[in-house]
């Protein structure tokens, strides 16, 4: 058994080392320039078709739920522990300075996203049910064609096992945690009722994923950041600084500091990188699997919609998170992870901060729970065809309970390396079907000045 862990600890370190980030960075800036800045551009526009999209009109009927849910379902995904325990993680191993490469990873980042939602919404089919299925694994064969399968076949089986790892048992593993941590709840009795959820939500498959992700993600977000902006208000003659920190440390070495042991400007570099990819998904690939269901009949606009799922989830979110770590002082504590957002939380607000985070970090992994599930069966359907999904849906429902009450640094070992290898078939796909993207996109925005000259 240690052989084998330390066999994905070589691979992971392989795997997650400067060329990955390099070339997801590198992708990311690549669509960037050849979308001309786009989705930095149209943001405005983007939630503006995000509002229109809370229901889809009859004649564009064609996908299972409304763009607004479909954004929703995939944010259930990303929006998660990364949030709180991720961005503590980066600030504690990089510095402040890892929060302005988090910046820079979400801005690329979100011409990623939109290209993968575009991809993901143009090469689409429809199953034997007569539901749409979409991501990496049908752009890649439909977009590339025949001869690519094989890459699409690998994203997905990457896919299928890395979601009971960073989608399922750790999840269910930080909720436990937490929830033990705080309110003195035994792990079994919260893996049984996060069981007992999850399959109540599953049973109504991706509509009943769409409906409690469109109205518990806004709430979540809406709470959290909400509590963080009180915390920042509390800490306003602090912020000043904390931005001076995280532009200073972005390009210099940070000084040990207290319980901080110091960090050059790589480890805010790699950090930073990581820990926003983590986040956000961006160049993942997991995200278009759930915008391929929604309904409509145009890619760009879909793609708009979720170019903001990196905004949010990064930009808005992640900051709110390492601001108030670094406006709270905390970060030379030598604390790290979720503990280090509590204790930014807790010193702001006494006896509550811990709970806030508490319970936005239990809804936050449900909702992830939730939305990798979809992503999986997705997947396993690509694979086995759809008489696949129940037993996938069983098992993972099944292993809600064992990831709340296991040990799981190697579970967490494994599925960090497949979530890299699984971004791997989709970045070569993006690069090889990108002049897809910038002709569909380069012919929208045409019409569109056509109709309004």
């Amino acid at each position: 058994m240690e052989a084998i862990e330390n066999l994905f600890s070589q691979l992971n370190s392989l795997v997650w080392g400067p060329p990955m980030l390099v070339l997801i960075l590198g992708v990311g800036l690549f669509l960037s320039l050849g979308l001309k800045l786009m989705p930095i551009l149209k943001l405005g526009a983007g939630f503006r078709l995000l509002w229109q999209g809370r229901s889809a009109p009859g004649s564009e009927s064609e996908g299972e739920i409304p763009p607004f849910q479909a954004l929703m379902t995939a944010l259930s995904a990303t929006v998660g522990t990364g949030n709180i325990a991720g961005v503590a993680t980066a600030v504690f191993l990089g510095g402040p300075g890892a929060l302005f490469w988090m910046w820079l990873t979400a801005l690329v980042g979100m011409a990623t996203k939109y290209s993968e939602a575009v991809l993901a919404v143009r090469f689409r089919e429809v199953d034997e049910r007569g539901a749409h299925v979409g991501g990496p694994m049908y752009y890649i064969r439909n977009g590339l064609g025949r001869k690519w399968a094989w890459l699409g076949v690998l994203f997905a089986v990457f896919a299928a096992i890395a979601g009971f790892g960073i989608g399922n048992t750790v999840q269910a593993n930080s909720v436990a945690d937490v929830l033990e941590a705080n309110f003195g709840l035994p792990h079994w009795i919260t893996g049984l009722i996060l069981m007992v959820l999850v399959g109540l939500v599953l049973i109504g498959g991706i509509r009943r994923i769409g409906h409690v992700a469109s109205a518990l993600v806004p709430l979540m977000a809406i709470s959290y950041v909400g509590a963080g902006l009180v915390v920042l208000a509390i800490n306003a003659a602090d912020i000043p600084t904390a931005l001076a920190l995280v532009f200073k440390h972005a390009f210099s070495s940070a000084a040990a500091e207290g319980g901080f042991a110091g960090a050059a400007v790589w480890a805010a570099i790699r950090f930073g990188v990581a820990r926003g990819i983590f986040s956000n998904e961006a160049g993942l690939g997991s995200a278009p699997i759930a915008h391929a269901a929604a309904q409509t009949r145009n890619p760009i606009n879909q793609g708009m919609v979720a170019m903001l799922g990196t905004f949010i989830d990064t930009i808005i979110i992640c900051t709110i998170t390492g601001l108030v770590i670094i406006t709270s002082g905390t970060w030379t504590s030598g604390e790290s992870g979720a503990a280090l957002t509590s204790m930014a939380f807790q010193a702001a607000l006494p006896g509550v901060g811990n709970y806030v985070v508490a319970i936005a970090l239990a809804i936050f992994a449900f909702t992830t729970i939730l939305g990798w599930s979809f992503y999986g069966e997705r997947c396993i359907e690509f694979l086995f065809g759809v008489k696949a999904i129940v037993p996938y849906r069983i098992a993972w429902i099944l292993a809600v309970p064992v990831g709340a009450t296991l040990n799981l640094g190697f579970v967490w070992l494994v599925a960090d390396t497949l979530n890299a290898m699984m971004a791997l078939p989709n970045l070569v796909a993006l690069l090889l079907l990108s002049p897809v993207v910038f002709r569909l996109t380069r012919d929208h925005f045409d019409k569109e000045k056509t109709r309004n000259a």
